[in-house]
């Protein structure tokens, strides 16, 4: 019996790792599901990146870029080491796949967590980029929340590394209860995520602080993430000094020493 001879080209064809698809934007979601979202809050934010999915001006965005198409992941998280990946990476080219993420999300039974840790999320979600299939021309990690970090390493650190690993930082500061978690009001959150959270090239924030605004929000935050359009954003807040980017520490230390 004769021996088999392979060629070298098919071996190297058989243990070679397959070409990342070339898309315009890697997205990771990142959404808050922390107690401090109450479930009414939460169910609202999911109806919202559902229904942004499902959106004529979303699908136009993704088909807008030089390919046409993006890689969307969708993480939820709440305090430290809690953070899971409810959609993964999936390519969205067509409306028919931006249905089908959209449908998968709606599939998801929601969760909620105990903790607020951006930091956590961050590091998290920063690994999430690498070998996963895709090769973006931009890479957004996208943080929706309604406080500040309370937990784990400081969120500077965070989001420093991210940012040297060439990694674009948005926020969706969510503040929809009067005077917010720990205190913390509505301005001085959306200031709190834009000096200690966001990062990057273009980098922005779109504050939330009514609960008709939600909806739109996350829709006009896509097509601006995926569109790469943020020349006609509105700054976060007014210039003024700098947020305390610890501010959720130490009224989380406040708040447990209280009887």
């Amino acid at each position: 019996m004769r021996p088999i001879v392979l060629a070298l080209p098919f071996l190297l064809a058989l243990t070679a790792p397959a070409a990342a698809v070339p898309v315009d934007l890697e997205l990771v979601l990142a959404v808050d599901v922390s107690g401090s979202m109450d479930q009414g809050e939460q169910a609202l934010q999911r109806r919202g990146y559902v229904e942004a999915f499902l959106h004529p001006e979303v699908v136009a965005a993704i088909r807008s870029g030089p390919y046409g198409r993006i890689a969307a992941s969708y993480v939820e998280w709440a305090g430290p080491g809690v953070q899971r990946v409810t959609l993964p990476w999936t390519l969205i080219e067509t409306a028919t796949d931006a249905e089908d993420f959209a449908a998968g999300l709606a599939e998801v039974p929601p969760t909620r967590f105990r903790g607020t840790s951006i930091s956590g999320v961050l590091t998290f979600a920063a690994p999430l980029f690498d070998d996963n299939g895709f090769e973006g021309l931009r890479r957004i990690i996208d943080v929706s929340g309604d406080g500040p970090n309370n937990a784990g390493a400081p969120v500077t650190l965070a989001r420093d590394a991210a940012v040297a690993d060439g990694i674009i930082i948005n926020g969706l500061p969510i503040q929809l209860a009067p005077g917010g978690p720990f205190g913390l009001g509505a301005g001085d959150l959306a200031a709190y995520y834009r000096d200690c959270v966001i990062g990057g090239p273009g980098a922005f924030v779109i504050p939330v602080t009514e609960e008709e605004q939600l909806l739109e929000s996350i829709r006009r935050k896509l097509v601006l993430e995926i569109a790469g359009t943020t020349d006609l954003l509105v700054p976060a807040a007014a210039e003024a000094a700098a947020a305390d980017c610890l501010v959720g520490e130490r009224l989380r230390r406040v708040w447990e020493r209280e009887p």
